[in-house]
């Protein structure tokens, strides 16, 4: 990972055992098969939200598994790649919470540099191989990652969709921080509680009440 204001937080567990079992891990399956996202976009979303700067926690669980799609970004996919199910229904809701236009692509980096860790809970995946990298030491990272952020000094929004972001809530200070869970937007789950749970005007909500400017969700380019 190159520098970012991450690196000392984190830079503890460059040195386990773990991380470098993982590493080689990765780079055995680029050897073997293709591996998403590419190598340089591993570490994107914290490169794009920088430590100082997060006040706004996605949880995603897998990068993409097709070609073009994963770019480091939970959820996100590049500008000119189909928008997936989930991220559309997300669109869905963020039209419905806000009234704003769904954006015309699935690049979510606005919300990125704002302050907005779009943190997948496993940071690569083999080409069309769902959960294919799981329990390979990636959760033990972003756990950390998640850790990190709940002794930031200021409240922080956690948005967790779905049964396996929610399991992280027990990671997280519930008197400091705000969680707001829901079904996960998927197609098979999206109807379960998802549609109508209002996230982005429920964050904005919370980050005012703390004293933290509001996210602009509206992506209009």
């Amino acid at each position: 990972m190159s520098t970012t204001d991450w690196n000392p937080v984190l830079r503890g567990e460059f040195a386990k055992p773990y991380w470098q079992q993982l590493q080689r891990f990765v780079a055995g399956e680029r050897a073997r098969y293709a591996v998403f996202p590419p190598d340089a976009q591993v570490f994107a979303a914290l490169h794009l939200t920088t430590f100082a700067d997060t006040r706004v926690v996605i949880l995603g669980q897998d990068p993409y598994h097709g070609p073009n799609q994963a770019h480091g970004l939970c959820f996100s996919v590049q500008r000119g790649v189909a928008v997936p199910p989930s991220l559309a229904n997300i669109h869905k809701e963020l039209t419905a919470d806000l009234g704003v236009p769904a954006p015309p692509h699935g690049n979510l980096e606005d919300w990125a540099r704002q302050g907005v860790l779009l943190l997948n809970t496993t940071l690569t995946v083999r080409a069309g191989q769902a959960a294919s990298h799981q329990g390979k030491g990636w959760e033990v990272f972003t756990d950390e990652v998640l850790k990190a952020v709940n002794q930031k000094s200021h409240p922080v929004v956690f948005i967790l969709w779905g049964a396996a972001a929610r399991r992280k809530k027990s990671l997280i200070d519930l008197q400091r921080h705000t969680v707001i869970e829901s079904a996960h937007p998927s197609p098979l789950s999206a109807h379960n509680g998802f549609f109508g749970s209002r996230p982005f005007s429920r964050t904005n909500a919370a980050l005012e009440q703390a004293g933290l400017p509001p996210i602009e969700w509206c992506i209009r380019t």
